[in-house]
C-alpha cells in the first residue's frame, strides 16, 4: 500500500501585524508548486480605509474560494497558502467550502506580544493605515487570536519570517509522515 498525495490547504491567520503576509509568502516560496493567496489583497479598493472588513467579507471570501478552486484544479499547483485575518465565523465558512475539495487542511495562527507588535507597527513605512488607533485594535485582538480553537498557534515575537515559515513546514512534514492521513489521503479532522 502507498499513501496518495493530495494537495495541502494552509491557512495563516492572526491579527493585524502578526506577520501573516510575509510568512505566507515565505512558506509558498519554500514549498514546491505552491500558490499564495493574500486575503487583504484579494480585492483592491482605494482608498483602503473604505474597504472595512465587515462590508467586504463576503466578497473577499467569494474571491478566495474562486481562486482556491482554480488553483486546486491546476495540476501544477500542489499546495495553497492563504494568509488572511479570519475570525471564528469566517474560518468556519472557509473550512465548510474548502472541505468540499480533496485537500488536507491546516490552520495556523500567528501571534506576538504587544511590544513586538508595536515595534513592527512603528517600523512599517509602507502601510499608511498603521496608525495609533488601528494599533490599539491590533493589540486588543492578540488575546482573541491566541485562543482561536482548532488552530496551531505560533508566537512570532522572537522569530524571523524564515524561522516561522520553517516551523510551519517542519510541522506539515511531520504530519505527512504520521497516521493522521487515511489511505485515500484525507486528513482526519
Amino acid at each position: 500500500m502507498r499513501w496518495v498525495a493530495i494537495k495541502k490547504y494552509i491557512t495563516i491567520n492572526g491579527g493585524m501585524g502578526a506577520g501573516k503576509t510575509e510568512v505566507g509568502r515565505s512558506v509558498a516560496e519554500k514549498l514546491y508548486g505552491t500558490a499564495f493567496i493574500d486575503g487583504d489583497f484579494i480585492i483592491e479598493i482605494h482608498p483602503f480605509g473604505c474597504a472595512d472588513y465587515t462590508s467586504t467579507k463576503a466578497m473577499r471570501l467569494d474571491n478566495i474560494l474562486h481562486l482556491s478552486k482554480n488553483y486546486y484544479n491546476f495540476d501544477d499547483c500542489k499546495n495553497i497558502v492563504l494568509s488572511w485575518i479570519m475570525y471564528e465565523d469566517t474560518a468556519s465558512e472557509l473550512v465548510a467550502e474548502i472541505s468540499k475539495l480533496d485537500v488536507c487542511f491546516y490552520h495556523f495562527v500567528l501571534t506576538c506580544n504587544a511590544e513586538t507588535l508595536t515595534e513592527r507597527w512603528k517600523n512599517d513605512e509602507i502601510n499608511d493605515w498603521r496608525n495609533d488607533e488601528n494599533l490599539q485594535t491590533a493589540i486588543e485582538q492578540l488575546e482573541y487570536f491566541r485562543n482561536l480553537p482548532g488552530a496551531t498557534v505560533i508566537d512570532t515575537s522572537e522569530l524571523s519570517v524564515d524561522m516561522v515559515a520553517n516551523e510551519i513546514i517542519v510541522y506539515l512534514r511531520a504530519l505527512e509522515n504520521s497516521p493522521i492521513l487515511k489511505l485515500d489521503g484525507r486528513r482526519n479532522l
